[in-house]
């Protein structure tokens, strides 16, 4: 099973475009995981087109898609547990995004954390706990390129990889 993730596309009603690049690789996963800041429901529309689609809300979401998609939730896939949460809340601002994400997560029974919030393409094990940030597609910030995520799960384990690209048209 390959999952395509996604964070972080902050894109406005009626100028929903997803890059090329992210469009190509979904059209070939069996499941996509948003992380939040959809900021509209146009981009969920988009993405269900290409694989069924999954996610959370970001504090940049609006009550719509907070009351569709909730702020934190674990999902299964072929018995792997898998936390989502956008990783801006409510810890101190003292500790990192990747922190954050873990925290929430705290005694949860999780192999894998997706988070976002930071756009920052972030891959670690923590503890045993496989902690995957896919950046954005849309808004790299101060990163060098766009990304999102492709992960794939055999036999109960998570390979993860990022897919960078320079231009998001």
């Amino acid at each position: 099973m390959i999952i395509g993730v996604v964070s972080d596309t902050h894109l406005r009603e009626g100028r929903v475009k997803l890059p090329a690049k992210l469009t190509e690789a979904f059209r070939e996963v069996d499941h996509i995981l948003h992380l939040g800041d959809w900021m509209t429901l146009e981009v969920y529309d988009q993405l269900s087109k290409l694989a069924p689609v999954d996610g959370i809300a970001g504090n940049n979401d609006g009550y719509e898609i907070i009351e569709r998609f909730g702020e934190k939730k674990i999902l299964s896939f072929e018995g792997v547990q898998i936390g989502l949460v956008h990783g801006h809340e409510p810890y101190s601002s003292r500790i990192t995004t990747p922190q954050k994400a873990r925290k929430a997560f705290e005694g949860e029974p999780v192999s894998c954390i997706l988070f976002g919030h930071s756009h920052q393409p972030h891959l670690q094990m923590d503890d045993g706990v496989l902690m995957f940030n896919p950046g954005s597609p849309t808004d790299k910030r101060r990163e060098k390129l766009y990304s999102f995520g492709l992960l794939e799960i055999k036999g109960g384990q998570v390979f993860p990889r990022h897919i960078f690209y320079e231009d998001k048209g």
